[in-house]
């Protein structure tokens, strides 16, 4: 993993448009991080969903047409906290569904803390962490022949451009069987005033999200990064629909990272892109599944219409 880190680094910041991979944003301190963002006020993301699967989890079971007496494997990319999953969770047991819960993330440490709270909170519930790559686990998985439910939830989807996010679904389909389903969580293409705040709020939470990647960088590959001398900068259009993650230069500056055994420079202004966010409409949807093998069959939304958890089924 540090040897994966050391050579994404280089590259992002030896190219002429630098850049950081959003994936090395969930260390330790990120993960915390993370978590203090879905509480903020100007975060609506978390609420929004959080709405969906408060109050219409049976709504998803209804789409899901599962045999509550067959075996199932409800797998989530991306488990993080697991707070919204615990409804579902809590629903499952209560309707006496017979499964196991996957929970699959690069975070060691966030899957730790979820398997302790799962103990805490469902402890029936058989959990079964896997830690790594999506697709490799799901690979592992595919010879099973228990049907699959997939949850992709926060609008994770969004953190990849339209290209990418297709070539994702593809792959996703690829590693799925027939009649297997998939629960999509999208953000919904809405004002700058609404969106903007959720990537800068005002506690600068997310400005210190966004700076723990270089501080990172510092603690695990030996950067020199001086946190003072670069400023979280985000963007956002309506017309464009992605919110887009910049780290800007404050000054003319020279880092050295020794574990790449290299040095960057840096002009005043000049920028590393570190993340976007897209939004979306069910016309993107449906043109970023295309070639996937998914048939939308349901959309849920919250109660303000900011947030989408659409529901596919595998051909």
């Amino acid at each position: 993993m540090l040897e994966q880190f050391s050579i994404d680094v280089d590259q992002g910041l030896s190219s002429e448009h630098k850049y950081l991979p959003s994936k090395y944003f969930y260390d330790k301190v990120g993960d915390a991080l993370f978590v203090k963002i879905m509480a903020l006020p100007e975060y609506y993301l978390t609420r929004a969903e959080m709405d969906i699967f408060e109050q219409q989890t049976l709504s998803m079971l209804n789409a899901w047409a599962l045999d509550k007496h067959q075996h199932f494997e409800l797998i989530e990319l991306g488990a993080g906290d697991g707070s919204k999953t615990k409804k579902l969770l809590t629903t499952l047991k209560r309707k006496q569904y017979n499964f196991d819960y996957l929970p699959i993330d690069i975070s060691a440490n966030a899957l730790d803390q979820l398997e302790a709270s799962l103990a805490r909170e469902l402890p029936d519930i058989k959990v079964h962490k896997q830690q790594g790559d999506y697709f490799k686990i799901l690979a592992s998985l595919k010879s099973s022949h228990h049907p699959k439910v997939v949850l992709f939830l926060g609008s994770s989807i969004g953190n990849m451009s339209d290209e990418e996010a297709n070539g994702f679904l593809i792959q996703l389909g690829k590693t799925l069987n027939p009649q297997d389903k998939l629960l999509l969580g999208a953000d919904l293409i809405k004002p700058e005033s609404l969106v903007l705040p959720a990537y800068n709020d005002s506690q600068g939470v997310t400005r210190d999200f966004n700076l723990n990647l270089l501080a990172r960088i510092n603690r695990e590959l030996g950067g020199d990064f001086d946190l003072n001398q670069f400023k979280h900068d985000p963007s956002y259009t309506q017309q464009e629909g992605i919110a887009k993650s910049y780290l800007t230069s404050l000054a003319d500056q020279r880092i050295t990272v020794k574990h790449t055994g290299k040095q960057y420079w840096f002009k005043a202004g000049e920028k590393i892109y570190t993340e976007i966010s897209r939004k979306y409409s069910d016309e993107i949807i449906q043109n970023i599944i295309e070639g996937s093998g998914f048939q939308m069959i349901d959309k849920l939304t919250d109660q303000n219409n900011l947030f989408a958890d659409y529901i596919f089924n595998k051909r």
